[in-house]
C-alpha cells in the first residue's frame, strides 16, 4: 500500500513540474520589450451631429429622386435601383468621411425611417408551398438511393475483382 502511494505522489510531482516546464514559455509577461510594441494611431471619434446632418442630405437628395418615380412603383426595385444605390453609396462615402464607421445605429436608424416612409406599403405576399406531386416526389427519392446502391455495388465487384484490375 506504501508503494502505492509512494508511485502517485512521485507522479503527482512530475506532472507539477512537466506542466509548469510546459507553461513557463507561455507567459505574455516574460520578456517583453515596451519599444517593440507597434503603437495605434490616434482615431478622431465620429461626429454624431455632422453625421445625422450629412444622413438628412443624402435623405433629401433620394426623396427629389423618388419623387418621379410613381407610387405605384416603389415596391418594384428595378424601377429605383440607381436612385437608392446612390443613396446607400451616399451614407457610406458620408459617414466615412466624418470618421464614422458604416452601417452604425444611427445611420441604420435613419434607413429605417427611410423605409417606412416610401416602402411601408410594399407587403410581401406569402408564397403557399405546396409538395410536389408524387410522381416527381418518388423520382427525386429513387435516383439517390439507387445510384448509392449501384455505388455499393461497384465498389464491391472491384474489391471481388483486385487481381485483374491491378
Amino acid at each position: 500500500m506504501d508503494t502505492n502511494v509512494l508511485a502517485v505522489f512521485k507522479l503527482l510531482v512530475v506532472g507539477i513540474l512537466v506542466n509548469s516546464w510546459m507553461t513557463r514559455g507561455l507567459s505574455a509577461t516574460e520578456n517583453i520589450n515596451v519599444e517593440s510594441i507597434p503603437r495605434r494611431p490616434i482615431v478622431a471619434l465620429c461626429n454624431e451631429t455632422q453625421l445625422l446632418w450629412e444622413m438628412e442630405v443624402c435623405g433629401e437628395e433620394f426623396k427629389r429622386k423618388m419623387d418621379h418615380v410613381d407610387p405605384q412603383n416603389w415596391c418594384n426595385l428595378t424601377h429605383f435601383i440607381s436612385e437608392y444605390h446612390l443613396f446607400s453609396l451616399c451614407t457610406e462615402t458620408n459617414a466615412e468621411r466624418i470618421n464614422c464607421y458604416w452601417p452604425n445605429p444611427l445611420v441604420e436608424s435613419y434607413i429605417i425611417r427611410i423605409h417606412k416612409l416610401f416602402f411601408s406599403n410594399c407587403t410581401l405576399e406569402w408564397v403557399i408551398l405546396v409538395d410536389p406531386p408524387e410522381d416527381t416526389l418518388t423520382i427525386l427519392i429513387l435516383i439517390p438511393v439507387f445510384l448509392t446502391l449501384a455505388m455499393i455495388a461497384l465498389v464491391v465487384w472491384c474489391s471481388k475483382r483486385s487481381d485483374i484490375l491491378a
